[in-house]
């Protein structure tokens, strides 16, 4: 029940950054940087109570600044991929810096991951940080001056809440999530932690990694966790086209509850330390992410380096490359509407 707030360094410019230490009753703590948002570290109990950092992230600034996929940041205007980085909205077609092979990624070369938040700490039972950024008109070529507004509270049931708002005073596009990078275990790699995921379809991608506009369903294919199954046990079946396509687990997952409700989207258990997280949202989708890229060349906290599957993302979101696939739900944002969404996760141990 405690914020605790320090410098976190400077940016080439001059700017300072802090991060912020939140504590429940529990003994749980998140740490969250004004940088980006980025959830820096978040603590989580195993069986025998003992709580260890679940998140990769970095000791300093400085190694954020040096380039980093993504760990922790909140991710916008447009978390995932968007064709060729190039959509049309209300007749107009907008072109987006190209950033990930032939197409737009997770905002732009400096998306809301790269920016300065105004914080404000919420101090009482559940302890929060309230970031706010505006995003310009035209920034990274997205229409739109976009006003937002994200808060981090840490509850007493070990649940991490990431609650969105957002408004805007021309049309535009908006699709936000955290891009936390798990490992509930501590161990080189995540394959044997054991996953449910509540989507009966996914979304087969094309050789670029943009969804082809299929609805599959996960049926009778290795990326069916509509019941519990390890990570491990079948990311490696190149005979399934989508496997390979994303060098393992890469791809959307289409929520099976429809609602906008707060709904449990997935389930994670790790056997050896019993730590459980559940992840809920109100979010249509999830790209589910088991970090094939990672090639343990970037310093992690305590001097450790992240190599290949050593984390998994579950990134709550709208579909990737929404704005050119009308059959999609709609991530359009105009001027008479408030954007709201909500993902939480909570840890607990068996």
């Amino acid at each position: 029940m405690s914020i605790e707030k320090q410098s976190f360094g400077k940016l080439p410019d001059g700017q300072e950054t802090s991060l912020y230490t939140l504590k429940n009753t529990a003994g749980m703590e998140a740490k969250i940087s004004d940088f980006g948002g980025i959830l820096v570290a978040l603590t989580a109990p195993d069986r025998d109570g003992n709580f260890a950092d679940v998140v990769h992230g970095c000791d300093s600034l400085e190694i954020y600044l040096k380039g980093v996929p993504y760990f922790g940041a909140i991710i916008g205007r447009f978390g995932n991929r968007i064709a060729r980085g190039s959509f049309e909205l209300d007749g107009v077609t907008y072109s987006l810096p190209i950033n990930n092979g032939v197409n737009a990624l997770h905002g732009g070369l400096k998306g809301f991951d790269k920016k300065i938040w105004n914080a404000t700490a919420i101090d009482g039972e559940e302890p929060a940080l309230k970031l706010s950024y505006l995003a310009a008109d035209m920034e990274e070529g997205y229409p739109g001056n976009l006003s937002i507004e994200v808060i981090y509270t840490l509850q007493p049931d070990n649940t991490l809440r990431i609650d969105y708002k957002a408004t805007t005073d021309k049309a535009t596009v908006l699709n936000v999530t955290n891009h936390s990078y798990f490992n509930l275990s501590g161990a080189a790699d995540i394959l044997d932690h054991e996953v449910i995921l509540h989507a009966d379809k996914f979304l087969p991608v094309d050789a670029t990694v943009i969804p082809t506009g299929e609805l599959r369903p996960v049926a009778g294919t290795p990326f069916d966790f509509t019941e519990k199954h390890k990570i491990g046990e079948r990311i490696n079946d190149t005979s399934y086209e989508q496997i390979v396509l994303g060098s393992g687990y890469d791809h959307c997952y289409v929520l099976t509850e429809t609602s906008s409700d707060l709904r449990l989207a997935a389930e994670v258990f790790e056997p050896q330390t019993g730590r459980i997280m559940e992840v809920f949202t109100t979010e249509p989708g999830m790209q589910f992410y088991s970090a094939n890229h990672l090639k343990g060349d970037i310093i992690g906290k305590g001097g450790v380096t992240y190599g290949r599957r050593s984390a998994f993302c579950v990134e709550t979101q709208h579909f990737p490359d929404s704005p050119n696939q009308p059959h999609f739900p709609t991530t359009v944002l105009r001027p008479d509407e408030v954007y709201q969404s909500t993902t939480s996760y909570k840890f607990s141990a068996k």
